[in-house]
Parts: structure tokens; sequence; C-alpha cells
């Protein structure tokens, strides 16, 4: 079976439970890929989800510790499990490893074939991990739950941050009109994206800025999302990754959990191949300081994502 070279968690908690270590390596079973990681992203709060931990979406599941944290990845395929088709050993691929199961923080992953995408062509490693978890969430949340369409007002909240800096930069890509809040200091940053208009949510309310939006996407939460009502056109939707929006009359509201999609993330390599989408990295750093970039994530203020290293 051999060894590799991983983080895990052997207790439910934050960043001081992630050890690097060495483990077992994993086998691909029936319709899944081994796959070699180079390179694998983190998201914020990730450590907190009960999915992370146990064999559940809620509080209900079993412990499943130890566990691999990091469900993003890029690598090489190094073994095909039975039943599979459509990829060889050696093939580049990235991914969003489902949330039950252990992620890519560690030397190999094994993944179910079904998800996994080529690598777009022209991205190295580390950028390929930035994308499968944010750029999946704003694809779906903007064209699957929003509806975008070509000339529409849509709001990002959150533009310089893992994915609402993909958000901005798909929107903008399918034709939208595209306002973002972050802060000032960013704002330059978030123009760069695509965003036609930059908020500094520091120094101004976004609903005495704007109005007559046809969608909201917002990945902040909180007092933000609760105020995002007021600058709906009619008709308007309301598409939030942070927590439930709730219902207002007149308007639709919807909040939804990414799903691993391999037709999503070849959409979003149509992108990149056209230079219409360009993941940004605000850092790398090497596997075995994992739990230090998680703490990074705790801090905020970021411009991208943060990768780490693999191989």
């Amino acid at each position: 079976m051999g060894t590799m070279h991983a983080v895990r968690g052997h207790r439910r908690g934050g960043p001081e439970q992630l050890v690097y270590e060495e483990a077992s390596r994993p086998v691909a079973g029936k319709g899944e890929l081994l796959v070699r990681v180079r390179a694998a992203s983190i998201t914020a709060a990730e450590l907190s989800w009960p999915a992370t931990w146990t064999d559940s979406f809620d509080e209900t599941g079993s412990p499943r510790v130890p566990v691999v944290p990091s469900k993003e990845f890029s690598g090489v395929v190094d073994a095909v499990g039975e039943s599979v088709t459509g990829f060889d050993t050696g093939d580049e691929v990235y991914g969003l490893i489902p949330f039950l199961r252990d992620g890519a923080a560690a030397e190999f992953t094994v993944v179910p074939a079904d998800v996994v995408a080529a690598k777009p062509a022209g991205l190295d490693h580390e950028h390929a991990a930035a994308l499968p978890l944010a750029g999946l969430t704003a694809w779906q949340g903007l064209v699957e739950h929003g509806g975008l369409t070509a000339g529409q007002r849509v709001l990002v909240h959150g533009g310089a941050g893992g994915v609402g800096s993909i958000a901005v930069q798909v929107a903008a890509a399918l034709g939208a009109e595209v306002i973002a809040t972050s802060n000032g200091r960013a704002a330059e940053f978030v123009r760069e994206l695509g965003a036609r208009r930059v908020i500094d949510y520091s120094t101004q309310r976004f609903e005495d800025e704007v109005a007559d939006v046809d969608l909201v996407f917002d990945t902040v939460g909180g007092d933000t999302l609760s105020r995002s009502w007021k600058v709906l056109r009619p008709g308007g939707t309301l598409v939030s990754v942070a927590s439930p929006p709730g219902e207002r009359d007149g308007f639709k509201g919807v909040f939804f959990i990414v799903e691993p999609d391999r037709e999503g993330l070849d959409e979003l390599s149509g992108l990149v191949s056209r230079g219409l989408l360009d993941p940004r990295l605000d850092r790398v750093v090497p596997l075995r300081d994992t739990a230090d970039a998680y703490r990074a994530l705790e801090q905020g203020r970021r411009r991208g994502k943060i990768v780490i290293k693999v191989s």
C-alpha cells in the first residue's frame, strides 16, 4: 500500500488540531482515481463544517477522524480504478472532492472519477487548485441559481475574496454589468477583475450607492445579506452562500451549498482558455505549513485564494 505525507486532524477543532505526519497511501476503488496531488486549496470556515469531521452535513453524523482537510486539488492521475473510462495515468486533472470524503492536503488523494475534469490548459497546478470550489460556487450561484444573462446588473459582495474574485470575473465574462463591494485597499484589484464599480464597505453603505440590481451574489452574510434586499429591482434575485436569505414578496431568495460537478469545471476551463478567467492567489505555502494557512484564513482581507503546494 505504501505511505505518504499528509496533514490530518485527529480531533475535531481548528487549525491547532492539524498535524503534518506520515499516513497510509489511499487506494483507488471502483469508479475512483488515485491522484498524486500537486497543489490543494483551502476555504474559510472549512474546519467548522460538520461534513469535514463527520459522515453528515449536520450535527447528527458520526466522527470519521483522522481526516484530511482541503477539498480542492490539482494533480496527476497515478492510478485508475475499476470501471473508470476516459482517464489514463499521467493525465493532469483538477476538481472538487465531495465534502464527506478526505481532502487533498496530502501527497495522494482518491476522488470519484465522475467529478474530475482535465486541468485547464495554460494554468499551473497552483492556480488550477484555486478554481474548483470558488469557481463552481460562482458558476452555480450566478448561472444555475441566479439565472444570470448578458446585460444584467450584478452586485457581488466580497469581491476581493476567494469566491468573490471568481464571481466578479465569471459575471463579467458572461456579459453582466458588475458592481462589487470590498475594502477600499482592494478596489483597484477588484476593478482589474472586471467590476465596473467598486464600493468601499468600510466607508460607504452599498444600498445608498446602487439600486435596480437584477442579481445580488452574497459571500458575506449577516447585516450585509439582510440589507441587500433594498438594492434589488422588482423580481430580482438574492443568492447567498453565507446563510439563508429568507423570503421577500416579489423577490427570489436562494441559499445553496456548492456541489462537485465536472460539467461546471469544463465551463470554467472554457473561460480560462478564452482569457476571461484567471484565478488569483493570495499566497502559496508548503504542505507542512497547512495549519498556518488555515490560521491566515481567519484573519480575513485576502486577495484571492490560499493554496497549498504539495509536490
